[in-house]
């Protein structure tokens, strides 16, 4: 196998990471802040034994990192460039489904949001 191989195989690795709809939805869920296991359980709504064999697969996948505290397991991702990717594929659709309008409104509503750069407080003559 020569570099390029590699190169292509771990590409591949890496999208078949993301290649589920449950492991999307964790990835939308810890792209802003680190999150517990039972959050994540929580907020996407599914069995805490389905989350955590797919928070595992994410983090051999190199997608997450994780760190214990006390009893509690927290995941948050490892790479921002992830999100990025996502927000890119999630732009992408949504441009193609403009003829399908409740569509690319719901899938609008998934992307993850872009952190905002800290912005001075307006001045007094501004408000």
């Amino acid at each position: 196998m020569n570099n390029s191989d590699e190169v292509f195989e771990a590409l591949a690795a890496c999208f078949r990471v993301l290649s589920e709809p449950t492991r999307l939805k964790i990835m939308h869920a810890v792209c802003e802040k680190e999150m517990s296991v039972s959050q994540i359980v929580e907020e996407l709504g599914a069995t805490q034994t389905n989350i955590s064999r797919h928070l595992g697969l994410m983090h051999r996948g190199g997608v997450l990192l994780r760190r214990k505290q006390g009893s509690q397991v927290y995941y948050r991702l490892a790479d921002a460039a992830m999100a990025d990717i996502c927000r890119s594929v999630c732009s992408r659709i949504a441009g193609q489904l403009d003829a399908r309008q409740p569509l690319r409104g719901a899938l609008m509503k998934l992307m993850p949001r872009k952190r905002a750069a800290a912005r001075p407080a307006p001045s007094r003559a501004a408000r």
